[in-house]
């Protein structure tokens, strides 16, 4: 018998290892089923160093995941009884910053409302300075809102560092 619908959110400075941490949950949750991992990264900045990142997680997950590709309408693609990584919101908040905060809280809301279990990633990227433009503050700042906004709406919350995880909630 699979374990009630969960969200889960693992939260971490990059290459922390929470992506790992984030796939073994979802792999756990899913039970015998094959788990879905949501891939938000917007591949049209034709960027070669984020390729070769995406070449490792896609060969970390190996079969082990259905894989969707997108970047803007997360709910779009969450079915009830399924299992979903979302991986990672970071690059979902940048693919949305021309979209107004409350239209992403509500879609957040409504991801946590589905019957399903689903795992996000999330980078920390409020632990520095803060950035001199504006579309960085942007960014910084509406990580650390959406960040506060799943961390209250899910069941679990893990900070990442060094490949060990810490319950927070």
């Amino acid at each position: 018998m699979l374990p009630p619908p969960m969200k889960t959110l693992y939260h971490g400075g990059q290459k922390s290892g929470k992506s790992h941490l984030a796939e073994q949950k979802a792999l756990s949750l899913a039970g015998d089923a094959q788990p879905y991992y949501i891939a938000t990264y917007d591949n049209s900045y034709g960027d070669a160093e984020m390729q070769t990142r995406i070449g490792k997680h896609q060969a970390q997950r190996e079969m082990r995941f259905i894989t969707i590709e997108e970047t803007v309408h997360l709910s779009t693609h969450i079915q009830e009884g399924n299992t979903y990584l979302i991986d990672c919101m970071s690059m979902w908040i940048l693919n949305t910053l021309e979209i107004d905060e409350e239209t992403l809280l509500a879609e957040l809301e409504a991801l946590c409302a589905i019957d399903a279990h689903i795992v996000f990633v999330l980078n920390d990227v409020g632990s520095g300075v803060i950035p001199l433009d504006a579309s960085s503050r942007k960014y910084v700042d509406r990580s650390g809102i959406i960040g506060q906004k799943l961390a209250q709406l899910c069941d679990e919350v893990y900070e990442v560092k060094l490949g060990l995880e810490n319950r927070l909630k």
